[in-house]
């Protein structure tokens, strides 16, 4: 792994999120069943969790199962849900060894009913470390969870406004970077109110393939990246 120019790190994004996009591919491209590529892909995720903690990202969100995702083949998704909830109870010592804190977006109340209890333990269990915070995107969509916002107001007879939304999110964060891997160049329904001035990168590694030294790379693009947030300078 290259190392970083350490004044191109004091630039690194610190909300990052990232569109984990090609598992399937790449386990056809193997002729491998596509559960052999989303076991891949949690592999991937793990050293991208731990380098994005050593690069100074203070919160990682990973899309992991989107509210589309459900029209999926049902042994696919079932096997999703036991990944999932296998990572989250295996894990501990992975989280507590990172200082890494979980959290969860999307809808909990429409997921099973043990996978809803290992996503509240994992919050529960990792709520006192101080590192950096992991956001598991789990039955989550940026229409529906700026839906469930508003009801929110409305339901507490508050006034709906850009703010009051904001923080009624899930994710109450501006997201500064957005990664998407697999080659696709769209945001598919993923943090759509946080990534109003988000920077985007796009490349066509397959998530199971991506590396920590990519992985520095799209950072190292983004603190080269002039950020205006609308002003004409």
């Amino acid at each position: 792994m290259e190392k970083q120019n350490p004044e191109l790190k004091d630039r690194f994004p610190k909300s990052v999120g990232i569109i984990m996009d090609g598992n399937g591919r790449w386990a056809k491209k193997r002729n491998l069943p596509r559960s052999a590529g989303h076991s891949e892909g949690l592999t991937a995720a793990k050293r991208i969790v731990r380098a994005a903690s050593d690069a100074g990202v203070e919160c990682l969100t990973l899309y992991t199962f989107s509210t589309e995702n459900w029209k999926r083949a049902q042994d696919e998704v079932g096997f999703l849900f036991a990944l999932v909830k296998k990572h989250l109870r295996g894990e501990y010592d992975f989280y507590k060894e990172n200082n890494i804190r979980i959290r969860h977006i999307g809808d909990l109340s429409a997921l099973p009913t043990d996978l809803q209890s290992e996503i509240q333990e994992a919050e529960k269990d990792t709520d006192s470390f101080t590192g950096m915070t992991v956001v598991l995107a789990i039955n989550y969509g940026g229409r529906n969870e700026i839906c469930r916002a508003t009801k929110k107001l409305v339901a507490s007879g508050l006034e709906i406004t850009e703010e009051g939304i904001f923080k009624a999110l899930d994710l109450p964060r501006e997201i500064d970077f957005i990664i998407r891997t697999g080659g696709e160049k769209r945001l598919s329904n993923f943090l759509l109110y946080q990534a109003a001035y988000a920077e985007l990168f796009f490349c066509d590694t397959l998530w199971p393939d991506y590396s920590e030294e990519e992985f520095l790379n799209s950072l190292s693009d983004f603190a080269s990246r002039n950020r205006r947030f609308g002003d004409a300078q």
